[in-house]
């Protein structure tokens, strides 16, 4: 909700000054690039998810820059130059209080001051109060994702979490009880997957939403080894095997658990999904 306010800012201010807006992001996440043993780094949005959700937020424009070793030597003074000023003619740059760039992360808020003198840009700086709630929410949305609090995970980022994927194949087993299920492969590695259990949620395949109920998890009562996200369409009945999916975790139902039998797990699917049914619209 702290990006939304900031963003919702610049998009006002590009109306005001009758120019475009732009967001700058790099990819890999720099941490990947200046720690590359780094093995803990989880991203909440995927670099495609973070484009969809600025421009659903009325951003022009989203520029992606490749985060390098030699990317990451580059002086203050050059980034600006060469690539503020030279390829984008920024007019305003809106950054928080916080914010370095540059190699060693020795550019920051004044830097940016003196050299909108030199090339007749403005700088505006984001208050500490926005940048620290961004901080602690974040903070906040992992711990809850983690630990089976989607609402409150939701509630912070304004919108259901989603994971993006590739149907792929799997056991199968699924269909053998009549829940037949897509298999997804998140694409980013980094992705953080939420903790295991079974989730409602809508599913977006090909431009259209379903209702679904969700599997993430070892499967113990037929597997208990591979982590898997298994999603069961409502409704649908199409082939989708190499299909790109999103999925939307709307509700929290309850911890994967492993059962008797295939026969108490097939009950409980049944049970899982008139609760889905219910709980989930698609307005």
């Amino acid at each position: 909700m702290g990006h939304q306010k900031v963003l919702k800012h610049v998009v006002e201010l590009a109306k005001e000054q009758n120019t475009q807006s732009l967001l700058i992001t790099y990819h890999p996440h720099p941490r990947l690039v200046v720690e590359p043993n780094n093995r803990e780094l989880r991203m909440l949005s995927s670099i495609e998810e973070k484009a969809e959700a600025v421009f659903a937020l009325g951003i022009d424009y989203v520029l992606v820059l490749p985060f390098t070793q030699e990317f990451s030597q580059l002086s203050p003074e050059a980034f600006v130059a060469d690539i503020l000023v030279k390829q984008l003619n920024v007019h305003t740059i809106v950054i928080g209080y916080d914010h370095h760039f540059g190699i060693n992360r020795s550019g920051d808020f004044n830097t940016l001051v003196r050299l909108s003198k030199q090339f007749n840009f403005s700088v505006q700086e984001i208050p500490a109060s926005t940048i620290d709630e961004i901080a602690v929410s974040s903070t906040r949305i992992r711990k809850a994702l983690s630990n089976s609090g989607l609402d409150e995970a939701n509630q912070l980022i304004g919108r259901p979490y989603q994971l993006t994927g590739t149907v792929i194949h799997g056991k199968q087993l699924g269909r053998t009880i009549g829940f037949p299920t897509a298999n997804i492969h998140i694409n980013d590695p980094y992705k953080l997957i939420p903790s295991f259990g079974v989730y409602a949620g809508i599913c977006l395949v090909e431009n259209k939403r379903y209702k679904m109920v969700c599997n993430i998890g070892v499967r113990p009562t037929v597997d208990g080894e591979n982590i898997s996200i298994e999603a069961h369409l409502f409704d649908f009945d199409k082939n989708i095997y190499g299909e790109h999916l999103t999925l939307f975790l709307v509700q929290y139902l309850r911890n994967e658990q492993k059962f008797d039998s295939i026969e108490a797990l097939k009950s409980q699917i049944l049970l899982d999904a008139q609760q889905a049914q219910t709980l989930v619209t698609l307005d």
